[in-house]
């Protein structure tokens, strides 16, 4: 896939982000970069090697749940910026 300065202003533009006609120059030429980088590996031999989702082998290490004791109301908004009626207060965000 050719990366074009045209792509880097359409993902710019998802990401919601202002770049400069010079940074857009410079991620078209590294994306580039990356992306033949990866059409290299692509033309390693794979087919004797086992896929593998971590190259260390690792186990979960589970505990038993305990019952603990949670902390109070008063605790829980000693640091809020606003509170209301024992709640915190937010910004109302659905109008």
């Amino acid at each position: 896939m050719e990366i074009d300065k045209k792509m880097v202003e359409y993902v710019a533009r998802l990401a919601r982000l202002e770049i400069t006609e010079g940074e857009k120059d410079l991620y078209t030429r590294q994306l580039g970069d990356i992306l033949d980088y990866v059409e290299m590996l692509n033309e390693l031999d794979t087919k004797n090697v086992e896929p593998v989702f971590h190259v260390v082998p690792m186990t979960n290490v589970f505990r038993e749940d305990e019952v603990k004791e949670g902390i109070t109301r008063e605790e829980a908004l000693k640091n809020a910026p606003e509170k209301e009626k024992g709640f915190f207060k937010v910004p109302r965000i659905i109008e």
